[in-house]
């Protein structure tokens, strides 16, 4: 792990429970240390990441994956809102979506995601690509010790 021995906080907003499971298998078949936290809705993801709602408590995650399409608020509104904070804004979101559409890659980087992955519909395949998204964005990018707001 870079930088330091945390193991990272991953924020899944996925509303699928078939992607949810294979993201699930990803992490144990890859040995993954790191915890999985998981909102299957816009609402609850938003709620996760402000704390508030029941979820005053939640850790700062380190990570974000996100699906576009979800039920309540949408993918794209809350990636809008953990750029535009200042509390959030270093987290890198991680668009993992089935959407190959041009107007939702452009919309997605306006909005400054860190990146844009289709999801693979073969189950095998999205399981190796979750295992090279965590591998790259928690093992080789160097992530700031903190997203916590600077003081």
């Amino acid at each position: 792990m870079n930088r330091t021995s945390k193991l990272a906080d991953i924020l899944l907003i996925e509303d699928n429970d078939g992607d949810i499971e294979l993201t699930r298998e990803a992490f144990e078949e890859a040995k993954f240390r790191n915890t999985l936290h998981i909102t299957k809705d816009g609402d609850a993801a938003m709620d996760f990441l402000f704390r508030r709602n029941g979820y005053e408590d939640a850790p700062r995650p380190d990570i974000v994956l996100l699906d576009l399409n979800l039920p309540k608020t949408d993918g794209r509104e809350i990636l809008e809102a953990i750029k535009n904070s200042s509390d959030l804004k270093r987290i890198p979101v991680i668009v993992l979506t089935s959407s190959q559409a041009d107007k939702d890659i452009i919309s997605s980087y306006d909005l400054h995601a860190n990146c844009y992955i289709v999801k693979p519909v073969d189950a095998l395949k999205f399981m190796e690509v979750v295992q090279q998204v965590e591998n790259f964005w928690v093992d080789i990018v160097c992530l700031p010790l903190s997203t916590e707001k600077d003081n």
